[in-house]
């Protein structure tokens, strides 16, 4: 395990300044495939998307966590959605019990791929006997566009059955309880839906969501992120997400490469991560996106007057630097970018997708 003075950027620090916490957390995506297309999804992640992550990759991110944080890493496993290649998930949860790696801390699905029950069954009875802690289950107003809630009941039930109550989260339970009845409703409607829901759950303007969501929720007049900074969501971020192809992303901030850990160690890449430094990474440090304003601009980047959030002007940002593919060492990868979604421009229509080719 390793101490906070490991990092670089801590060993310059006073004790009365923030330092950069260890991570202990690590969110594997097994895909960016998924059955739905979430109008809130942090990435775009959906039928067309692509991706999944090899054994070693995830082996790799797990033992990286691990000498980071000791017996304290907690590894989820995330997607895109991951049963739908239940075969390699169930072979790095082998590995990763083989190698007595820490428990897998959790798993989270939308419950739209599954079939009969005893295959369902099954599957669980296999993901307890790896440890696995607690099964998250994804569904609310945005997931009930694409996935019937009857399904979900069934699939939290059988569940809750197989693993226990207490083990089985409900993302959020309230909507499961009460269904807005939003796949039958027209787009106005669907849209006046998905207001409310953004009044009363919490959401991360990046990816889809930020072109799709992120108009339809409160907006502010831009000047008002000018002395934002993302120094504290940097510090204080628990842990990290990799994708299929081990790039890693601090905490909830999608679509910004670290490091990758097909090349360097999770661990390596902590030790060595300096928020502060650079012209990326060190301008959100100290400015907030609001910082990198000036550079976009020069490059014919036309801001909007409003934002729901910081988080939303940075992601209007980064989507023109990927564009013209600026700082491409971490604005990427595509898959967080809608690289296989024409996009419409327009917020009042959902992305446009190509038929589905999940393999049910």
């Amino acid at each position: 395990m390793l101490e906070l003075h490991d990092n670089l950027f801590n060993a310059a620090r006073t004790r009365e300044q923030s330092r950069l916490k260890l991570w202990r957390y690590a969110g594997l995506m097994l895909t960016y495939r998924c059955a739905a297309a979430c109008r809130f999804c942090y990435y775009y992640c959906g039928p067309q998307a692509g991706g999944l992550m090899p054994v070693e990759t995830a082996i790799q991110a797990w033992e990286g966590l691990v000498r980071i944080a000791g017996k304290d890493a907690r590894v989820h496993i995330t997607g895109g959605e991951p049963f739908l290649y239940f075969d390699r998930l169930a072979e790095i949860c082998r590995q990763a019990q083989k190698l007595g790696l820490t428990p897998l801390d959790s798993l989270e699905t939308n419950a739209a791929v599954f079939g009969k029950e005893e295959d369902l069954r099954e599957k669980l009875r296999f993901l307890d006997a790896c440890g696995l802690e607690r099964l998250k289950i994804s569904w609310d107003a945005f997931h009930e566009e694409f996935i019937d809630s009857e399904q979900v009941r069934q699939t939290v039930a059988i569940a809750r059955h197989v693993l226990g109550p207490q083990r089985v989260l409900v993302r959020w339970e309230k909507h499961l309880a009460a269904p807005s009845g939003v796949r039958r409703q027209d787009e106005a409607r669907k849209q006046e839906i998905f207001k409310q829901a953004l009044t009363s759950d919490t959401c991360r303007f990046t990816g889809r969501a930020a072109e799709i969501i992120a108009p339809l929720a409160k907006q502010y007049p831009l000047e008002r992120f000018r002395d934002e900074n993302c120094r504290n969501s940097f510090l204080a971020a628990k842990g990290v997400h990799i994708d299929p192809d081990g790039n890693v992303f601090v905490g909830q901030c999608s679509g910004m490469i670290l490091g990758n850990v097909r090349r360097t160690p999770l661990d390596d890449l902590w030790r060595a991560w300096q928020p502060n430094q650079g012209d990326f990474w060190g301008v959100l440090y100290k400015k907030g996106p609001f910082g990198l304003l000036e550079e976009a601009c020069q490059k014919g980047f036309g801001p909007r007057n409003q934002y729901a959030s910081k988080c939303h002007l940075c992601a209007d940002i980064r989507r023109f630097f990927f564009d013209k593919e600026l700082f491409s060492m971490i604005i990427g990868p595509g898959d967080c970018y809608g690289r296989y979604e024409t996009r419409t421009g327009d917020p009042s229509w959902p992305p446009v997708i190509p038929p589905a080719t999940i393999p049910f």
